[in-house]
């Protein structure tokens, strides 16, 4: 098995376990491989027959465990996030917005690099200066994915900052669990909370 299954079988079977989430396909049967210069995707389809869902991914291996994420690393762990909150979204007949899926996949991408279980095995206040503060857009700010991603990262930053100012471990999971169960409205509300 290479790297690369294993880390998104991984990703998924870790988003699924803090989440509480009943298993749901294997993310390596729905990945395409995208151009040399293409970045993560979700394509969605909606048919009379149910839904239809492309996860597309750009080509080559992930680090390895215990090196520091890379940019292929996080896209992976996006695109992983995209397609468990789609998949949890389906099942429980729940609509989700490009916005909410956006928010999420920045909250898992947090969680996911310092430890599924919302205890920090990097230091937290690095991982979120790396995620949220030291990234670059590539939408420009005026327009709607720009707004979007820009929101979501935002949103994020907030929400993980106040995640770790909880007292335990099990108090991080609930609010964790909370905010993915949350529709767009709940989930911004979260995020801005005192």
């Amino acid at each position: 098995m290479s790297d690369r299954i294993r880390t998104l079988r991984g990703l998924q079977h870790r988003l699924e376990r803090l989440y509480g989430l009943d298993p749901t396909a294997d993310v390596t049967e729905f990945v395409r491989l995208a151009g040399a210069t293409e970045r993560e995707s979700l394509l969605l389809r909606q048919t009379e027959d149910g839904l239809e869902i492309a996860l597309v991914l750009p080509p080559g291996e992930p680090r390895q465990p215990g090196e520091a994420p890379c940019d292929l690393w996080l896209q992976l762990a996006e695109g992983v996030s995209h397609f468990v909150y789609v998949a949890e979204r389906a099942r429980t007949g729940l609509p989700a917005t490009q916005l909410e899926l956006e928010l999420q996949a920045e909250v898992d991408k947090f969680v996911l690099w310092i430890g599924s279980d919302a205890a920090p095995s990097g230091n937290p206040r690095d991982v979120r200066e790396q995620l949220f503060e030291r990234v670059r857009f590539l939408h420009p700010a005026g327009t709607e994915a720009g707004q979007r991603y820009r929101l979501a990262n935002d949103l994020a930053a907030q929400f993980v900052t106040r995640l770790h100012e909880l007292p335990s471990r099990e108090a991080r999971v609930r609010r964790l669990r909370r905010f993915y169960r949350a529709g767009q409205t709940d989930k911004i509300r979260l995020s801005r909370a005192a």
